[in-house]
């Protein structure tokens, strides 16, 4: 039976990566590179997209490595631990813009976002593994995914509150105000995935394969339940990843920058906030949301039917900041979904190693996981990828100013623009939201 301290501890490692760099990443990062680091919006989208072909091969590779990894500290805990510093300097010196001209930040933006990307991949694609050999119990299981959810939506929603207070605190331009909000925190992503790594423990040993075999890789596409588990993933991440690219634009064009209500700064970080806040509570009762549904399927097909009705109900919400408590109220629905399946995918992933080392004899939980890490990076920059690729058919187009730096036209932002960004952020999820109903219906494993 694991400790309260280690399902704490094992929250600590999603709340590094999830809620504090993965969540600054997907809603910062399309609006940094384009408004304050001055790329434009084919730079900003080839260089996600190219991230993303590098992960493709980089994700899996990670995972048969670390199945493969034996120390003295286990097979997955030893990445988190010795990776944890670069994986917070990396994330740092990302939201430092260099006095240098296109060329040269071009240069810096792509070298350092696909670093990131690699170091990602190393503390969490063994980190996602942790849950295959921390417990053999279903129940306990559901409860480890459950604390790792609960850590990050709560980090996320201390993150993207803060964001906006912090920024005024440390003052000074928007460039300096992410270069030392990108130091502080870094220096917290890198604590939290320290501490995952010495606060848990691996109880179960994996079946080894003795060596690296191609084999391994032709199995998960042998792998009807992988394949689709790993499909619904990507929808998942693109549900998430289409709405928190576009919040940016959503609050800077649509309703005209942040909306003060009664001394509350609403911009696009708080805006989303309070999904996180309902994502927290709503992953904490995810295990006994399925325990009365009666299955995990069941389950997941329920919360993504739920972000189908609010996000469709989010588009026709008039375009005006007087309705802001209005979208608000939606994206808190819309999140009570999200909150509710997000624990399951992972518990789920885990269904599947098991089912892996039944069929083929020898552990893959590594190989298995990453897919679940691969689909995330996947979902969200493909969909970030696409956000300023759609702008910028929609008629969004970048100039440079008299000191050389690179800016949003505004003269650009017209009504297909904003048209585009509102259905961005709710018919788009709500499509996404639909397909993953219809591959969960299909999945084989029915726990």
């Amino acid at each position: 039976m694991a400790s309260l301290k280690e399902k704490i501890g094992y929250a600590l490692g999603d709340a590094a990566a999830g809620g504090i760099t993965w969540k600054i990443m997907s809603i910062a990062f399309p609006l940094f590179f384009t408004n304050v680091f001055g790329l434009t919006f084919a730079d900003a989208a080839t260089l996600m997209l190219i991230a993303r072909m590098f992960d493709v091969v980089t994700d899996p590779l990670m995972g048969s490595l670390a199945d493969r990894t034996q120390s003295k500290w286990g097979t997955y805990r030893p990445w988190l631990i010795f990776g944890a510093i670069p994986f917070g300097l990396v994330f740092a010196l990302l939201l430092y813009t260099p006095d240098f001209g296109l060329t040269g930040k071009r240069i810096w933006a792509y070298s350092l976002y696909l670093l990131m990307m690699a170091l990602y991949t190393a503390v969490n694609v063994p980190y996602g593994s942790l849950l295959g050999v921390m417990t053999d119990d279903d129940n306990e299981k559901n409860q480890f995914s459950s604390f790792r959810m609960v850590g990050a939506y709560a980090m996320g929603f201390i993150t993207l509150l803060s964001f906006p207070y912090l920024q005024r605190l440390v003052g000074g331009t928007e460039q300096h105000q992410y270069a030392v909000l990108g130091a502080f925190f870094g220096v917290l992503a890198a604590a939290g995935t320290l501490a995952c790594g010495f606060l848990t423990k691996e109880r179960l040993k994996p079946v080894r394969a003795e060596k690296f075999e191609f084999k391994q890789f032709g199995d998960l596409f042998k792998n009807k339940p992988w394949i689709i588990l790993t499909l619904i993933g990507i929808c998942t991440n693109f549900f998430n990843g289409f709405r928190y690219a576009v919040a940016g634009y959503l609050l800077e064009y649509c309703l005209h920058g942040d909306v003060t209500v009664s001394g509350l700064i609403i911009n696009y970080t708080v805006f989303m906030t309070f999904g996180e806040l309902t994502c927290m509570i709503f992953g904490g009762v995810s295990p006994k949301f399925t325990e009365i549904v009666g299955s995990k399927r069941k389950a997941f097909m329920a919360a993504a039917l739920i972000c189908v009705v609010f996000s469709v109900a989010f588009f026709f919400v008039p375009m005006d900041p007087s309705y802001i408590w209005v979208m608000v109220a939606l994206v808190v629905l819309t999140s009570v979904g999200i909150g509710l399946y997000s624990p399951l995918l992972w518990s789920m992933y885990a269904d599947v190693a098991d089912y892996a080392t039944e069929k083929n004899g020898t552990s893959s939980t590594g190989l298995i996981f990453s897919s679940g890490t691969m689909a995330q990076k996947f979902g969200t920059a493909i969909s970030g990828s696409l956000v300023a690729l759609f702008l910028g058919l929609a008629g969004a187009s970048m100039i440079t100013d008299e000191m050389g730096n690179t800016m949003v036209d505004p003269a650009s932002i017209t009504d297909s623009v904003l048209s585009m960004v509102w259905s961005l952020f709710s018919l788009f999820p709500a499509i996404i939201a639909g397909l993953i109903i219809v591959l969960t219906w299909i999945y084989p494993i029915k726990k």
